[in-house]
């Protein structure tokens, strides 16, 4: 067995260096031209790279952000996280690069940016299952219906209990936690569950999704709902809830964010970006680029759900068009 291994090595070293060698007359014959590819690969840069907006995408464009200042410690990128709507409001003044949003940009958004002469190119990053949870004492809900959500947290003018939801549960105030006006995740829910009616006065917002973790960890009547990375990173100290979207009771988790089965709170999670940026800030150019290569992965290392390969392939084209 000993002198096989040994064989094997001697072969193997042998093949490298015989290629090693090749390469290198290769190289001789050929000029420097390897020698300025392998320069141009490992170009380092400098520059700041502005990016604002979703809390609910914040978590993956900051695991890209810091994979990329590894590779490119002469960048910086500063990510922030005032919602959907203020990332929007700074991007359409031309004060960032990139713009996060877990909801496609609005009209008067798009006229903002217009108005301004930014023009912007979408990209998409992840899918999200938006989670209910409630706390980990809770052990009467075993799902909720679309109406009964909507009945939950529509505005009545009274206070909701747990019994006015479904006949045997506690007669104990509903607390509510949710989103701030701000974020793309309010919006979203506001468009699928409210249907644009009035959000119960009694709900706590915050664009920080972390107060709204504590929140509910910390009342056992509590309810909320945010991105399904915070849910992911709390699983210890939270419940979700599963969701009848009409088809019975179904949980958010990579499988059935991504096949539409977890309905209606599937959703994509986007960020957009200056397209004169791409075109006169080699960084952020390059940040687009490795930010598109390295998404899927990050995004399910955060807790949300990859887009196929070919998804992010086609972006990456649509970027190389950008920069001509």
């Amino acid at each position: 067995m000993k002198s096989f291994k040994f064989l094997t090595l001697s072969v193997m070293i042998g093949a490298v260096l015989a290629f090693t060698t090749a390469c290198g007359q290769s190289n001789e014959s050929n000029g420097s031209s390897g020698q300025e590819q392998s320069g141009e690969e490992n170009k380092q840069l400098e520059g700041n790279i502005a990016i604002d907006g979703s809390s609910t995408v914040y978590p993956i464009m900051e695991a890209i952000g810091e994979e990329y200042m590894a590779t490119q410690p002469g960048v910086k990128v500063a990510v922030g996280l005032s919602g959907t709507g203020g990332g929007f409001e700074k991007f359409t003044k031309g004060e960032t690069d990139f713009s996060n949003a877990s909801r496609p940009i609005k009209d008067e958004e798009k006229a903002a940016a217009e108005e301004n002469g930014i023009d912007i190119q979408e990209f998409e990053l992840a899918y999200d299952g938006l989670s209910i949870v409630v706390n980990k004492e809770n052990d009467w809900v075993d799902h909720l219906t679309v109406d009964e959500l909507k009945k939950m947290w529509v505005h009545s003018g009274k206070a909701i209990k747990w019994s006015d939801i479904r006949e045997g549960w506690p007669e104990e105030e509903v607390k509510f936690y949710s989103p701030g006006h701000d974020s793309g995740t309010f919006d979203y829910f506001n468009e699928v569950i409210l249907e644009d009616e009035e959000m119960n006065e009694a709900a706590v917002l915050s664009e920080d999704d972390n107060v709204l973790v504590n929140g509910v960890t910390g009342d056992k009547n509590s309810i909320g709902y945010f991105g399904y990375a915070y849910y992911a990173a709390n699983k210890d100290k939270l419940k979700v809830v599963p969701v009848d979207g009409g088809n019975g009771p179904v949980e958010p988790n990579n499988e059935t964010v991504m096949s539409g089965e977890y309905a209606p709170l599937s959703r994509p999670l986007y960020t957009y970006v200056n397209t004169a940026a791409i075109k006169d800030k080699e960084q952020v150019y390059d940040y687009a680029k490795f930010m598109l290569e390295n998404a899927g992965p990050l995004a399910e290392e955060v807790g949300y759900v990859s887009l196929k390969q070919e998804e992010y392939d086609a972006q990456l084209e649509t970027l190389e068009g950008l920069k001509k």
